[in-house]
């Protein structure tokens, strides 16, 4: 029997409740981000930024090329360097400008909540594009605090379990290259909210080629 590859299946993700949800962001998608911010005005290098969920810093070392300060941790200690911190389940962290993030899938409210509650600037969260579907996150997240800004990717993020692979290449386990149905958007808190306020829906254009830098796939090992 072959599997479904259709995008709505393939598009899914479903994690185990314990699982460490180990998937490396795109280096350029981070910087995707940072550009827009950059351009709207905001000077992120007297910023300091909050990275919560680290894992092996391929988020971390594009953040640290427009931020000031970076603090960067995880719950799980994937050999990076980077402190080891539950997020969530603890004493809630000092306030710092920014808190960007790829948050683990099942835990993604949870994260936003406590970022906008230790953010003094700005929150950012890339997630499935899905993610803003749904009655019961609309009352609980969207119905209270929406996101200022959504920002589209127009080129599809190739994010895989357990380890980075460049959009094109061949994936060391699978033996192929490889590609990806999902669609990942980045949602975007510019702090203090207005209420109520309108969120603004952007698209981020072409921008893969662009914003990729030598030495971003060196590591691509778990």
């Amino acid at each position: 029997m072959s599997a479904n590859t259709s995008p709505a299946v393939m598009a899914q993700r479903k994690e185990p409740h314990d699982s460490l949800d180990d998937f490396p962001t795109q280096p350029w998608a981070t910087r995707a981000l940072l550009e827009w911010l950059k351009a709207g005005g905001e000077d992120l290098s007297l910023c300091a930024c909050r990275e919560p969920a680290a894992n092996r810093g391929h988020m971390v070392r594009p953040l640290q090329e427009y931020f000031g300060v970076v603090h960067a941790s995880d719950v799980h200690n994937y050999g990076a360097g980077f402190e080891v911190n539950d997020y969530l389940f603890g004493p809630a962290p000092h306030p710092v400008d920014w808190t960007i993030t790829n948050p683990p899938f099942r835990l993604a409210e949870q994260f936003i909540e406590r970022a906008l509650d230790t953010s003094e600037a700005g929150v950012a969260m890339l997630v499935r594009s899905t993610f803003i579907e749904g009655v019961n996150r609309w009352w609980r997240l969207f119905s209270k605090r929406p996101p200022t800004h959504i920002l589209q990717f127009s080129e599809r993020v190739l994010i895989l379990k357990g380890r980075l692979v460049k959009d094109g290449a061949i994936c060391p386990v699978l033996k192929r290259k490889v590609n990806t149905a999902t669609s990942f958007s980045w949602l975007v808190w510019k702090l203090p909210l207005t209420v109520p306020h309108q969120t603004r829906l952007e698209w981020i254009g072409p921008c893969r080629t662009s914003l990729t830098r030598p030495g971003d796939y060196h590591d691509n090992q778990p």
